[in-house]
């Protein structure tokens, strides 16, 4: 299974943020709008994180990338709603969460877009990120 599963354009449109950093970018088809980005063969987990960030991890292995997020403190995170420590250490935070319509379509390269098997949040932390989620009207923001 595949992790290049990319955000759709409609949730960035939605948002009305420029992010400086996208530290799990793909190659290439991203449409994070973002000044930089790190991808492989960078390591982007054991880089240097600063300013806004928009994180969409390898859903195969999330923690330790929701974990730095955490700590950073200034961004956006998509995430699958999930049975596990790190997400039970997110939703405990001091981050605001908005769980996002069940029929949410993600981007992969050289397919449609498709669902996932899972529902997703967004999660915002800092003060430009919450007041962009609660503008989005994508969902309820808790």
């Amino acid at each position: 299974m595949s992790d290049e599963w990319y955000t759709p354009k409609h949730i960035f449109d939605a948002l009305g943020l420029e992010f400086d950093l996208d530290p799990c970018s793909p190659m290439t088809g991203s449409v994070v709008p973002a000044q930089h980005r790190y991808h492989l063969p960078a390591d982007g987990l054991s880089a240097s994180w600063f300013g806004l960030i928009w994180l969409n991890p390898p859903y195969s292995k999330p923690g330790p990338w929701v974990d730095k997020w955490l700590e950073h403190g200034n961004g956006i995170c998509l995430v699958p709603m999930s049975k596990s420590k790190w997400f039970n250490r997110l939703w405990d935070s001091d981050a605001s969460i908005m769980a996002l319509q069940p029929n949410l379509k993600f981007n992969r390269p050289g397919e449609a877009p498709k669902q996932i098997f899972m529902g997703c949040v967004l999660a915002s932390l800092g003060t430009e990120s919450y007041q962009a989620l609660v503008n989005s009207k994508l969902g309820k923001v808790r």
